[in-house]
């Protein structure tokens, strides 16, 4: 797909990978959408990027359709989504003290990351599969999981079943969707520096990146913006899951 002119919308679009992706997006010519519950970032971004920035929960159904809506009358139908939107909670199943995993903040997890996941998708490929686009395919869905998926840590039960929802729904989505000639992909992230990872130390920040086989580093947001856009303009990549991770394996703690 050719990203010139195309509308997108990028959720968790207001920093992070979210924001790299959007900016990348952007620079290819793509009229961006931002998607976010950060409203001081989010508009920052948008209006550095010349896009637009709504107020969206995407776990909720009637914030997210009315996130459509604006952004579509802004912009037109979008035709590129890009989920970033999510939440890493770090909990362990029995604490300490005894105390076992708070159940709110498990479901929280899975509300944010998958059904969040989900519910944008679904809303996006129903606008899009009316929309009469022609040629060989009318758009694509890019979902973000984490190699937490497959290597889940100490303290990331909710995150890990989360993102593995994630990496399931893939393939099936993408078959589902393949009628209406709407490509489904996910990337799932190492290590990244994030602006949760750019509170810690820098000291810490090199000892995480020394995990990283190769390249011995964190990941930076660009190259999964970089990675996003290499998705879009290849039309042969569909119903996949690719590891972008320096080829690293998740130690249990």
């Amino acid at each position: 797909m050719n990203i010139d002119g195309v509308a997108a919308i990028v959720t968790g679009g207001a920093s992070g990978l979210g924001a790299a992706t959007a900016e990348r997006l952007s620079q290819a010519g793509a009229k961006i959408a931002i998607f976010d519950l950060n409203e001081p970032a989010g508009n920052e971004t948008a209006g550095r990027l010349g896009g637009t920035f709504h107020t969206v929960n995407v776990a909720d159904d009637k914030s997210v359709e009315d996130g459509m809506s604006a952004a579509e009358a802004a912009h037109g139908v979008a035709r590129v989504l890009v989920n970033c939107a999510g939440i890493a909670p770090a909990i362990r199943v029995v604490a300490k003290d005894g105390i076992p995993h708070p159940l709110e903040a498990f479901r929280k997890a899975i509300e944010v990351n998958l059904i969040g996941s989900f519910n944008t998708t679904a809303k996006f490929a129903a606008r899009l599969a009316v929309a009469g686009f022609g040629g060989e395919e009318a758009g694509v869905i890019i979902n973000t999981a984490s190699v937490a998926a497959y290597d889940g840590q100490v303290g990331q039960a909710a995150y890990a079943a989360s993102k593995g929802g994630v990496v399931g729904m893939t393939l099936p989505i993408a078959r589902d969707l393949a009628q209406h000639r709407i490509r489904v992909m996910t990337i799932a992230p190492g290590i990244f520096l994030t602006p949760m990872l750019m509170g810690l130390p820098k000291a810490a920040q090199e000892s995480l990146g020394k995990q990283v086989p190769h390249p011995s580093r964190l990941g930076k947001a660009e190259e999964y913006a970089h990675l996003v856009e290499s998705i879009i303009t290849n039309p042969m990549l569909n119903g996949e899951v690719i590891r972008l991770d320096g080829s690293i394996r998740m130690a249990p703690r």
